[in-house]
């Protein structure tokens, strides 16, 4: 891929800026990723205590509508036992409900926790980033375009005489505005480049 179209300059220390903030940018986003997913893991622990509730309670409730069911079949007391033990399963069966819906709802608590943790330090850094290197990038194309052009030059002359320093203006030409009126071709390529390196990129003049 053509270096104009990727998001980066040409001019060695504003690459390696860029560079260093995207490594910077990187392990922010691991670092917060990894508390995410921490955050996640400790709530999880109580999602699993309801995984375990809930299959011990429902062995339990099987267990006692079997014996239920069975004293059922006993002469006389059978109406009498069966009654309290089946009432017992009953009971354990709300018990493995409760802890199904602990499971669910700290599941669901879980992720809720580690995304609220890890996206708002990794938003706070990365949209400024993320702005600041579209902007570039879209003057970066905007620049490259003008200066394809003898017209596009002329008016990245005109900027680099509104917007830099004289000394930089003047060791392009002794009198840099009259060299851009007379149209000098010499001294406004030398202006658009002049331009064109603050905007971090770096062309042969």
């Amino acid at each position: 891929m053509s270096s104009r179209y990727l998001p980066y300059a040409t001019k060695p220390g504003r690459l390696l800026a860029q560079l260093l903030s995207d490594i910077a940018v990187i392990i922010w986003i691991v670092i917060w990723v990894m508390v995410g997913g921490a955050v996640y893991s400790a709530v999880a622990t109580i999602s699993e205590v309801g995984r375990q509730v809930q299959s011990g309670a429902d062995g339990v409730s099987g267990n006692l509508a079997s014996a239920g069911d069975s004293t059922d079949d006993v002469p006389l007391i059978g109406g009498t036992l069966a009654g309290p033990l089946k009432a017992a399963s009953k009971a354990a069966g709300e018990i493995a409900s409760a802890g199904h819906s602990l499971d669910v709802t700290a599941s669901w608590l879980a992720w809720v926790l580690a995304v609220a943790v890890a996206a708002t330090p990794i938003l706070a850094v990365t949209m400024p980033w993320l702005f600041l290197r579209l902007r570039f990038f879209r003057r970066k194309l905007v620049v490259l375009s003008l200066a394809s052009s003898h017209a596009g030059q002329e008016l990245l002359a005109m900027r680099a005489l509104a917007n830099r320093p004289l000394a930089k203006l003047t060791a392009i030409d002794p009198d840099p505005i009259g060299a851009w009126r007379r149209d000098d071709r010499m001294a406004i390529r030398g202006l658009a480049l002049l331009e064109l390196h603050a905007a971090g990129i770096r062309l042969k003049s």
